[in-house]
């Protein structure tokens, strides 16, 4: 919503395009089939095409809307989702814009009880958290995309009917240039929360939803507070609620607040009544200068997804999948991990390196991560937004003795998202490995970064598909060199990395390998690593398996496993 006398896009800030629908070649009687049609144009679409034009897949792009998302909506950027617009080619105008962050603060009556601080190791190459406002990640993105010969965007292109096979399916589409049929091999449904696509399907999502309504309060003022999220329990200018307060680019500041118990939801969203609760709230934080409304909207905390994301050739990603809580600031991330993880595999099936068996592991994988997100944001929620007045009874005797003990302040902790360990999934066939170790990444967690030598990063010199990284005293012995030139055929994109405690130089007998030296060891003791220890990283660089010693067997099987193969 926007202030008395707006329109729906007049924005203090940002300016929105408009995009024409487009005469496209059905509407001329073409019939080609495209390997992909992505329904839905928002991050996380975006995200999806960018992942698959990376590997080379063409695809077709489609929104209803001729324009971006309205109003901030998803804001923090995670570490791991940095990472992924690194390998799609678009994370450069994310940094010079976005706003990074580490730390957090929350408050009871006004006295500081909590102090989040993110971890950041020396060698990690971005910090855990960036603010910026969603009408900036679309467009960054949209910019990629229109760079890019392999995607085909197509505005004002509405999705109407759907009609699976067992080898494709036919998507029926209402265009102001014409109706038309679009055949493909495959369908991503990043359509969010409202999915059409889950419509036409008849698909319902489960899970729980939760009684209190936050609104979200965009506004513009000058302050000089550092970027940090800053949580606010009973404060006086939201008595019997919440207050979270987060800073953006341009001056711009997302101010959530909790309705109180019985207020009207239709009271509560008139502007009049915004602009006095803000205001109080700004009152709060010594805030007496200027301010200007921006937008408005709200919300209510859900935990909500499909029973399987996948159905027949149509995949699920984003809210169109799953609904999570704000709280830990997991939707939008959640939602780039799912079209980073979809992507790599549904385009080495395509380009007929890996066999669709390897489709499979895509529902468990990120419905797996998606319950683990339940599992944290409901502890989150029901600490923010207590359902029942036994949580509420908890909430204020945790909130009152954090005023003189340390004990119960780590309530506060907003539990902020943390990318998902795939320990369970199919792909990760030898995890007791992990028993042979006493630190280090785990099986199916994702690799950590390390500042080499030379500047760069460590995570830098993986490949687009499978990555080893062997630890070797010089040069790989014959052992680790055959298992080297053995992998290279399983995957075309396979690259190996030699970590060398003694610096020395490769002498050119695996020519797929890049030496990194390790002279002080920093390397080796991140992955708790000996000479001899080998990691293979997948191309969304979680880590498919480990192994202390060389066990040759194992490490090509769980390779062909990532690739959709039965390997003996």
């Amino acid at each position: 919503m926007r202030p008395a006398g707006k329109g729906p896009l007049d924005s203090l800030y940002f300016h929105y395009p408009h995009f024409q629908a487009r005469h496209v070649p059905e509407l001329d009687g073409n019939t080609a089939r495209h390997p992909v049609v992505i329904v839905g144009a928002g991050p996380i679409g975006l995200t999806a095409a960018l992942v698959l034009a990376r590997y080379g897949i063409r695809c077709v792009l489609l929104d209803r809307k001729d324009t971006f998302n309205d109003g901030s909506r998803a804001l923090c950027i995670a570490r791991p989702s940095m990472h992924i617009l690194e390998r799609i080619g678009a994370v450069a105008p994310f940094l010079d814009k976005a706003l990074g962050w580490r730390f957090g603060r929350s408050y009871y009556l006004g006295e500081q009880i909590f102090r989040l601080e993110m971890p950041h190791p020396p060698g990690e190459k971005y910090l855990p958290m960036y603010n910026l406002q969603q009408q900036y990640i679309e467009q960054y993105l949209h910019d990629a995309v229109a760079a890019c010969e392999l995607v085909d965007m197509r505005w004002q292109s509405e999705l109407t009917g759907l009609d699976c096979g067992n080898d494709g399916v036919t998507l029926s589409i209402a265009s102001p240039a014409g109706d038309y049929r679009l055949a493909a091999d495959y369908v991503l449904a990043a359509d969010g929360a409202r999915s059409p696509v889950r419509s036409q399907l008849g698909l319902r999502m489960k899970g729980q939803n939760y009684e209190g309504k936050y609104v979200i309060a965009d506004i513009r003022m000058n302050h000089d507070f550092p970027t940090e999220r800053r949580a606010f329990f009973e404060p006086s200018g939201n008595s019997g609620g919440t207050v979270l307060i987060h800073k953006q680019p341009d001056n711009i500041w997302r101010v959530d607040y909790q309705l109180r118990e019985g207020e009207s939801e239709d009271e509560a969203l008139l502007e009049e009544n915004i602009r006095d609760r803000v205001g109080a709230i700004l009152g709060d934080i010594g805030h007496d200068k200027p301010w200007e409304l921006e937008w408005w909207s709200i919300y209510s905390a859900n935990t909500l997804c499909l029973d399987d994301y996948r159905h027949g050739r149509v995949f699920f990603i984003g809210d169109a999948a799953h609904i999570v809580p704000i709280f830990g600031v997991r939707g939008l991330n959640n939602g780039l991990a799912d079209a980073d993880n979809l992507g790599w595999k549904l385009a080495a099936v395509l380009n007929g390196e890996a066999d669709e068996a390897l489709l499979d592991s895509y529902s468990p994988e990120r419905r797996g991560a998606t319950l683990d997100v339940f599992a944290n944001a409901t502890k989150s929620t029901r600490f923010m937004t207590p359902p029942t007045r036994g949580w509420r009874l908890a909430r204020e005797a945790a909130l009152s003795l954090s005023l003189k003990h340390e004990f119960p302040r780590g309530l506060a902790n907003p539990r902020q998202m943390q990318p998902y360990t795939y320990s369970e999934s199919p792909l990760t066939p030898y995890r007791d490995r992990d028993a042979d170790f006493t630190g280090g990444p785990a099986i199916g967690s994702a690799a950590p970064n390390a500042r080499l030598g030379d500047g760069g990063y460590l995570l830098d010199r993986a490949g687009d598909g499978m990555t080893a990284i062997l630890f070797c005293d010089g040069e790989p012995d014959a052992e680790q060199a055959a298992l080297l030139a053995q992998l290279g055929p399983i995957d075309r994109r396979f690259v190996a990395l030699l970590i060398q405690c003694r610096g020395a130089s490769s002498n050119g007998s695996v020519p797929t390998a890049a030496a990194i030296a390790d002279a002080d060891g920093e390397i080796a003791r991140l992955f708790d690593a000996q000479p001899g220890t080998l990691y293979l990283l997948r191309p969304d660089l979680h880590i498919a398996g480990r192994w202390k010693t060389i066990v040759s067997h194992e490490i090509l099987r769980t390779a062909g496993l990532c690739l959709g193969r039965a390997m003996p």
